[in-house]
Parts: C-alpha cells; structure tokens; sequence
C-alpha cells in the first residue's frame, strides 16, 4: 500500500549550540569523558556557555533529526516525531525544517524552552556533547501512539531515547503497530553502556537496521580485541541489518550471510565531526529504501559523512547541496532497483 512519508525520524528536535575549544577547556571545565554526550540541566548549561570565548553558532540538530533533514535533501518523503518548545529557538527550528521540505505537522509542542546541546569540537575535529533537553524531556509514553506513525515506511530512532526506556519502548512498539520497518542508531557508547540488556531484548522482538561506530559496536558486546568485522557479523547474527562505522577506515556492513566492506571517502581537511555519523545514516537508509544493493548504501553513507566532516556543525552548508546531489545519485546502481516495502 502507498504510504505517505518513506521516513519518519524520531528523537529530540535539539538546537546546536557550536563551539571551539581547546583540550585543557574540556580538562578544566568539563567532567566526563572526551568525545560523549552527557545530559545536564540549565545551570549546568549556562555555566559552561559562560566560560566560552565568544558566543556559540547555532545550528538544527538531534542525532534523528540530522539524519531526517539530511534524507528528505537526497529526496525522501520525510517527516518527524519530537517535541518542540514554546520560544524562539523552537520556532526557528521548525522553520528551517518546513522550508528543507521535512513535513512538521508530527512535532508535538511544550510550554517550555526549547532543547539546546552544547558542542564542544577540539582541534582534532572530536566534538563533546552536554545537552539539555528541556521542552524534548517532557515528551512521554502517553503521548505515542500508532498514529503518529501512520502512512510512514520507515521509522528511524536515535539511541539517546533510551535514556527515558519507557519512552522508547512506547516509540518501538506504535512504529511496529503502524507496520513501519525500523532504525536504530545506538548514539554514544554512553547510551550502550546503560541499556545493553533492553538493546538484546529490543534486537529479538524486531528492528531492522542498526547503526553502531566504533565504541558502540565494542560497548555492546563488551569486546576490545576483535575486529570490526568479526562484530558486524555478530550483530548482524541477531537478526538485523549491522552498520558499524569505523570513521576513518570506512564502515563494514552486515545481513544474513552478506559482509561488504564500505571504503571511506577521504577528507584532507577535517573541520568537526558534529553529525557526521547521522548523515551517514541518512545516505545510508536513502539508498536502503530505494532498494540499492548494500555496497551503494554504503557508498553513499560514506560521501555524505565525509562532506559534513568538511564544514562546522551537524548540517551540510545549503550552497553544497548543488554539486554534492548529483555526485550522490550516481552512486546508486546503474539499472533501477525496485524499492523495499515497509513491514
């Protein structure tokens, strides 16, 4: 059956707050680990703002909303499912969606500020994210149900839902209720390390895709000795469609008794790595539902990674989209391949 929208993305509408910083910043001014995410409040926010040289640029962002923005530029009939606030960084953002061509009649409203993450990118192009979610954090089970999913193909899920479990585990089951096939980008090795055992039951009840990086793939089968293909494999054992990343080095991916290595497209000068990995999904899942063999999902993937690498912040400068699309499109497979059907 005809669906109305190829993509659905779901995950917190965040705007991104950009900065450039030094290590010994990170060192003297921020706890936790180089190159995560951690979630803080409002003080803790405007604390760290507070210290920086210079105000921050600002950018749409959300680890599914990148993905989603990025998908619906290459072409797919997308729209997405999270929740906005009630000032001006709200209304902007839903702007910028509604004018890339993303439907915004899914976002749901908070009478609360808008969500604000933070990134910090060291001069190795590492970003260390601190969110604070805000007006994203009041979204609750209650309010997802089957019909936010309806007449979509596809729903692609950011890891760092679970965080709230009950909250992604109402998002999973409405999108299968509504016969949408699934995504899920496992985020930060953060999110992995705290929900490894709700990740293998979520693997066996059903989701379709999953994307792992480097860390990722490691946290969640606590294994630092083998390689990455070894992990594909093993992913892909439970019954999904493994994409582990592994940055420089390209990505391996993984389904039933396939195994392609994709070859990484090189960047001589890295600016920020900021959503780098959720454009690679974006290609990724564009050419997975048009129904390209795996070797040109990936290819895709890899050149949309490599050109978000080249400019600051989560999302590809609108003057590169011109050479960059066509570039995109030849990489599918020379005769045309019928697209996948949800469910």
């Amino acid at each position: 059956m005809p669906t109305s929208f190829d993509l659905i993305g779901v995950g917190s509408p965040i705007m991104d707050l950009l900065a450039r910083v030094p290590d010994d910043f990170l060192r003297q001014h921020v706890a936790g680990d180089k190159g995560g995410m951690v979630l803080v409040d409002a003080a803790e926010m405007q604390r760290i703002v507070g210290l920086l040289d210079g105000e921050p640029a600002y950018a749409t962002g959300g680890s599914a909303a990148n993905a989603t923005f990025n998908a619906a530029r290459l072409g797919l009939r997308a729209t997405f499912l999270g929740k906005l606030g009630n000032d001006d960084l709200a209304r902007v953002y839903r702007n910028i969606f509604e004018t890339t061509g993303v439907d915004g009649s899914r976002f749901k409203s908070a009478h609360c500020a808008n969500a604000r993450c933070l990134a910090l990118v060291t001069p190795d192009a590492q970003r260390t994210m601190r969110t604070c979610l805000a007006a994203a954090m009041t979204l609750s089970p209650a309010e997802i149900t089957a019909a936010d999913f309806q007449d979509c193909r596809h729903a692609h899920v950011e890891g760092y839902l679970v965080f709230n479990r009950a909250l992604a585990d109402a998002v999973l089951a409405a999108a299968r209720a509504a016969g949408c096939t699934t995504s899920l980008d496992l985020s930060s090795f953060e999110v992995v390390n705290a929900s490894r055992d709700w990740l293998f039951a979520q693997f066996h009840k059903g989701i379709d895709v999953v994307f792992a990086n480097e860390d990722e793939i490691r946290a969640l089968f606590q294994d630092h000795t083998s390689d990455y293909a070894t992990l594909a494999r093993r992913l892909a054992g439970l019954g999904v469609l493994a994409a582990v990343k592994v940055g420089r080095d390209g990505a391996w991916l993984a389904e039933g008794g396939e195994l392609h290595r994709v070859e990484p497209v090189m960047v001589a000068d890295v600016i920020d790595t900021n959503g780098a990995g959720d454009a690679w999904a974006a290609g990724f899942l564009f050419g997975h539902l048009r129904g390209w063999p795996l070797p040109n999902c990936g290819a895709l993937a890899s050149l949309l990674g490599a050109e978000t690498v080249m400019h600051m912040g989560p999302i590809i400068p609108e003057a590169h989209w011109q050479i960059l699309h066509p570039r995109a499109m030849a990489l599918g497979p020379k005769t045309a391949a019928p697209e996948r059907m949800a469910g």
